[in-house]
């Protein structure tokens, strides 16, 4: 498998001095896919079989957001800053045409790209992204604006989640290690790459959720009306940190968007999902 945490790690410098770290896979010679994490996650948020991607003929390109991984962070970014470290590792490839897929906090950074880099990015997906807070979104969360030390608050709400997620973890690998195949429906090497992304994604700590959480909590950097390529707005009811009322205020707002939530989705498997959508973004 190519999205193995063994061996050099590659990364691309960005205009600041930082880097940005990334796992290329799929194949060498399939179209460019670039794909932007959750919150939290890292570049290992991917399929484990790198085989669905090339079979799809698909390059993926999987990158740690600035803060997330090995990639330096960037105090204060907004989610239209992702067009920084997607162009870097563009750039660093010699890709000149490439589509975009976000997951989850990674939705709106996707759509960013759509919006900014239109000369570049010729398709979008978004997999249950959120929708726009504050003035012209969809809710409002004054809240964060209105705390005295908000970053303070969003640290130690961070913080508590990664305690969580650790201690949920380790009670899965023990079951893992106790039970290995004949837990059934757990496949072993999503258990096994879920275990790499928790330890990976905090090797910063939790700059990376908080400063995507101050990211989508804030004016987003660009207007979603200017985008102007094919977008996918795909969603998974199981995702409660968007429910399908973000997805469609976003394909209310963004013209011809396509929307497929998973009850259409029948008796396709996860990895089903994948080549589905790295089929539509290949186009």
């Amino acid at each position: 498998m190519t999205g193995s945490t063994t061996g050099p790690v590659a990364s691309a410098p960005t205009p600041d001095g930082g880097v940005v770290t990334f796992l290329d896979g799929g194949d060498p010679a399939g179209f460019p896919v670039l794909g932007l994490h959750g919150t939290p996650g890292c570049r290992l948020s991917r399929w484990p079989d790198d085989d669905v991607y090339a079979r799809a003929g698909v390059r993926y390109v999987t990158l740690d957001r600035p803060g997330y991984g090995q990639s330096s962070r960037q105090r204060g970014r907004s989610v239209a800053s992702a067009t920084t470290a997607v162009l870097a590792v563009a750039e660093h490839l010699g890709l000149d045409r490439f589509a975009v897929t976000g997951t989850s906090g990674g939705g709106p950074h996707a759509l960013a790209c759509a919006a900014l880099l239109p000369d570049r990015v010729v398709r979008v997906e978004s997999r249950s992204g959120p929708a726009p807070v504050g003035p012209g979104g969809l809710q409002r969360r004054d809240w964060v604006a209105d705390l005295p030390d908000g970053e303070a608050m969003l640290q130690w709400v961070a913080e508590s989640e990664i305690r969580v997620v650790r201690e949920r973890q380790a009670q899965q690998d023990e079951l893992v290690d106790t039970l290995g195949q004949d837990l059934g429906s757990l496949d072993p090497r999503v258990a096994e790459r879920f275990r790499e992304i928790v330890r990976e994604q905090a090797l910063q700590g939790v700059s990376g959720a908080v400063d995507d959480t101050f990211a989508l909590t804030r004016p987003w950097g660009f207007n979603l009306s200017t985008v102007d390529v094919p977008v996918l707005l795909t969603h998974r009811t199981a995702d409660a940190a968007a429910p399908p009322s973000h997805t469609r205020w976003l394909a209310a707002r963004l013209r011809g968007a396509v929307t497929s939530y998973d009850e259409d989705a029948g008796d396709r498997s996860p990895e089903d999902d994948v080549a589905a959508a790295m089929g539509w973004l290949r186009g």
